[in-house]
């Protein structure tokens, strides 16, 4: 059947489904959505009005896990490890990728230095976590691509912006990360998920927001 996906040219979860989409090789067609003016027919497709949808044929399936949970039961090429432990493992870090990114919402939205500080903190604390848990790379699992990949190279986009803004400190000696986050930025399905003005769009987003990181940009930019 065919699959066609409900996009927004920034969601970090839009990103998961069309790294997974494409290392796959599966077909797909795609519609960008404003999310500050959503039209009828889109609430329709998604009760809870979040990206990203995929629809199947005249079904529309959405939430970023259900749907990449969707592609390993019906799509070849899995990116999930075989053995039920370790895919569970597996899963588990796709949900603390969705954390990160609970944490870098709530960094760019800081109001003030302090809440901005305790944002930088958390960050830092949950990659210092990840720097444990890779193994030589140049993956999560080592030389296999997989789902947790997928999850955290929109993860890895925001810091583009964040490093020429402040001197966050929260990546700073975390040589696995860095080498992952390398390595994530090379892979084809992570740069096409996103379209060419993805990181001057980025930018204005970052700049507009009545934040903290606002405040910086504006300063910087003075």
């Amino acid at each position: 059947m065919k699959l066609h996906l409900i996009s927004h040219n920034l969601c970090p979860y839009v990103q998961r489904v069309v790294i997974a989409l494409t290392e796959k090789n599966v077909p797909f067609d795609r519609t960008y959505v404003d999310l500050s003016a959503k039209p009828d027919w889109f609430l329709t497709l998604s009760p809870l009005g979040k990206m990203p949808v995929l629809t199947v044929g005249d079904t529309p399936i959405f939430e970023s896990a259900v749907i990449l949970e969707y592609l390993e039961e019906t799509q070849a090429h899995p990116m999930h490890p075989s053995d039920p432990l370790e895919r569970a493992r597996h899963r588990s870090w796709i949900e603390f990728g969705s954390a990160v990114l609970d944490d870098i919402a709530g960094l760019y939205n800081a109001k003030d230095a302090e809440g901005f500080d305790a944002k930088v903190l958390a960050l830092r604390k949950k990659f210092q976590r990840l720097e444990g848990e890779l193994a030589k790379g140049p993956y999560f699992l080592g030389r296999r691509f997989s789902l947790v990949d997928a999850a955290f190279g929109p993860v890895f986009r925001y810091f583009d912006a964040f490093d020429r803004i402040t001197g966050h400190g929260i990546l700073t000696d975390l040589p696995k990360v860095a080498h992952w986050r390398r390595e994530l930025a090379e892979r084809p399905s992570v740069q096409g998920a996103v379209l060419p003005d993805y990181p001057q769009l980025l930018w204005r987003f970052l700049e507009r927001r009545p934040s903290h990181i606002g405040a910086l940009m504006a300063k910087r930019a003075a």
